[in-house]
């Protein structure tokens, strides 16, 4: 059902992108806007992983460099019965985590400087098996895309706003919307992308705390991090994340605080929810609490 809701999203923001088209510039801005959608999905199947790594100058870590964290993910991926993902490193303070990729075979998890030193192993673990059942869902794909198409509509929105106010379109044929429907669409669209994008994420964020505390065997370690995350999320800043708002959602925690919009279109769900739900599910399989635990690390 998670997945049909996921699907029917994603088709409703490639929808509303091809209706924003058509609302600019009729039916040929709607035919435009059509092809737009084609290669920006095309494009964001291909290379959005990439981009997202590049807008938050994450570099590569291997075994030789971060033993600690390598061995983390080799013993969560053996469990989980995934391939090997690509390990980057963020340099911020803020604890934060992500992963990217098409697929498990191309698959990339990146993590802050913050998380590492401000989180135990088992913390860190249990953030690691959150972002590879993203992974095992493929919700990489479907977050990464979303992202993509979201800020498409916004660009497109506001192109309308500069060239598309006129009574008329370039081929001569009514405009749909005049100067004050454009003004208003150049609001709204982005609205509605935002909406959607939303909607998308808080439901593949609480199957995602699911699936990791089974990859992990620990809820509570999850539990812990969200804790610390959240805190850490709130005063802390990330000035990369600020600037590339539409990637918001790709992180554990919600990594904006700076603009008080921020917060009217979160992404993630309550954390305090998110944690009322791990420790539902430590409860009922009698589970340890992290300082329990067996260590990792």
């Amino acid at each position: 059902m998670n997945h049909f809701k996921t699907f029917a999203l994603l088709a409703g923001l490639t929808a509303l992108f091809i209706g924003v088209g058509y609302m600019i510039g009729g039916q040929g801005g709607m035919i435009i806007a059509f092809f737009i959608a084609t290669a920006v999905n095309l494009f964001a199947y291909w290379n959005s992983d990439r981009l997202v790594l590049s807008m938050y100058g994450a570099r590569p870590v291997s075994a030789a460099s971060s033993p600690s964290l390598y061995m983390i993910v080799e013993r969560l991926v053996e469990r989980a019965g995934l391939p090997m993902p690509k390990l980057y490193l963020i340099d911020n303070d803020q604890p934060n985590a992500f992963a990217t990729g098409r697929n498990p075979e191309n698959a990339a998890i990146a993590v802050t400087s913050g998380l590492l030193r401000r989180l135990s192993p088992e913390e860190v673990a249990g953030v690691v098996a959150h972002e590879l059942a993203h992974v095992k869902n493929r919700d990489t794909l479907t977050m990464t895309v979303t992202a993509t198409i979201a800020g498409a509509i916004s660009m497109l929105a506001n192109f309308g706003l500069f060239f598309g106010g006129g009574s008329r379109n370039q081929n001569g044929s009514p405009n749909p919307l005049g100067i004050v429907g454009v003004i208003a669409l150049s609001v709204l669209a982005p609205l509605a992308a935002m909406l959607v994008q939303t909607a998308i994420s808080r439901t593949r964020e609480y199957e995602a705390d699911r699936i990791g505390a089974e990859i992990s065997g620990h809820p509570l370690w999850l539990a812990s991090a969200l804790e610390k995350l959240d805190r850490g999320s709130r005063t802390i800043n990330n000035h990369a994340a600020e600037n590339n708002p539409a990637t918001a959602h790709l992180f554990i925690i919600n990594p904006l605080h700076l603009r008080s919009i921020d917060g009217l279109f979160s992404t993630h769900p309550g954390t305090a929810d998110r944690i009322a739900r791990l420790r539902a599910i430590a409860a009922s399989q009698g589970g340890a609490a992290p300082s329990t635990a067996r260590p990792w690390g």
